[in-house]
């Protein structure tokens, strides 16, 4: 049977946690403006100097939230492929991984409410930009390595440079999730959209 982990550790981590989930909680409601010590605080159940003492800064505590959505769509993918990302189909990770930019529930509206915050913050604060830069990097890289092995393997067709493709359907999936959650576009209209694009590139 698996020990389960114990330890200071493992508390001092699962309460910054808690706190990073309540940050998320009160940018997706009202924005990050009213992220304060207090409030973050209230949602979480502890004290103001609870807080302070696992993040002595608002921006502290801003950076920790930006980490905590980022870590938790990455857990949606994994469950919606039902696979080990790296033996799955490139084309069915690529399906999840953009879609999943698409407010489709309560959840992932939420994420890309709280996104969409970050990305204006962005604007004002080198932090954050610094840390955007370094997740798009991120996540374009891991999107252009999956449009290249289909291109190895032949069942992509499309000539264009991997990296290039990848910003390209990354802009479109975020572009059309920042309609949907303004109510330009419904999810469903956006979504088929991205399969769209997606579907093309495999013809």
């Amino acid at each position: 049977m698996e020990r389960r982990a114990r330890g200071p550790g493992v508390h001092h981590e699962a309460r910054r946690t808690e706190i990073a989930d309540a940050v998320l909680a009160i940018v997706a409601e009202r924005g990050l403006p009213a992220v304060s010590l207090t409030e973050v605080a209230a949602q979480a159940g502890v004290s103001a100097g609870r807080v302070q003492h696992y993040f002595p800064t608002k921006q502290k505590l801003i950076e920790a939230a930006f980490d905590r959505g980022n870590e938790l769509s990455s857990a949606r993918v994994r469950a919606r492929v039902g696979d080990d990302l790296d033996r799955a189909e490139p084309r069915a990770v690529l399906t999840v991984v953009l879609t999943e930019l698409i407010g489709y529930d309560s959840e992932t509206r939420t994420h890309m409410r709280v996104r969409q915050s970050f990305t204006a913050l962005a604007l004002a604060d080198e932090g954050i930009a610094e840390r955007m830069r370094a997740e798009y990097t991120r996540f374009h890289r891991q999107v252009a390595g999956l449009v290249r092995e289909d291109q190895d393997a032949g069942a992509i067709r499309v000539a264009a440079a991997s990296e290039h493709v990848a910003v390209d359907l990354v802009a479109l999936a975020e572009g059309l999730a920042y309609y949907v959650l303004i109510g330009l576009t419904s999810a469903e209209t956006a979504r088929d959209r991205v399969l769209a694009a997606v579907a093309e590139l495999y013809s």
